[in-house]
């Protein structure tokens, strides 16, 4: 029984830390939709990089967290977090401005800009 209450706090605890990197994106999509450029990194910026490094490294550290929770519960890794890494880098000359991008990102997310 104490194994299952333990899961059961694990779950809940998952639930919180997801919920929280929820709305730290969603604030960081907030800025970047206001059109404060970085977040998605589409440019080789410097200065927008070192900006924006504080905010990548606090998601990746959360989900880093609720991989590991996600893990030990025998769920699959946590998606929103793989899909917004994988539309971060580079661009194509003709792809929407990163605050276009945000914004549909805050629609996807249910949320406003």
């Amino acid at each position: 029984m104490a194994k299952a209450d333990r899961l059961e706090r694990l779950d809940v605890r998952r639930e919180e830390v997801e919920a929280e990197y929820r709305d730290a994106l969603i604030a960081a999509l907030r800025v970047t939709a206001a059109g404060r450029w970085g977040l998605f990194d589409h440019q080789k910026d410097k200065a927008a990089r070192a900006r924006t490094a504080p905010v990548i490294a606090a998601l990746e550290e959360l989900a880093d967290a609720i991989d590991a929770m996600r893990d030990t519960l025998g769920l699959e890794p946590f998606v929103l977090h793989q899909d917004f890494m994988a539309v971060r880098g580079p661009a194509a000359a003709d792809a929407v401005g990163e605050p276009k991008q945000a914004k549909a990102w805050l629609e996807r997310l249910g949320a406003d800009a």
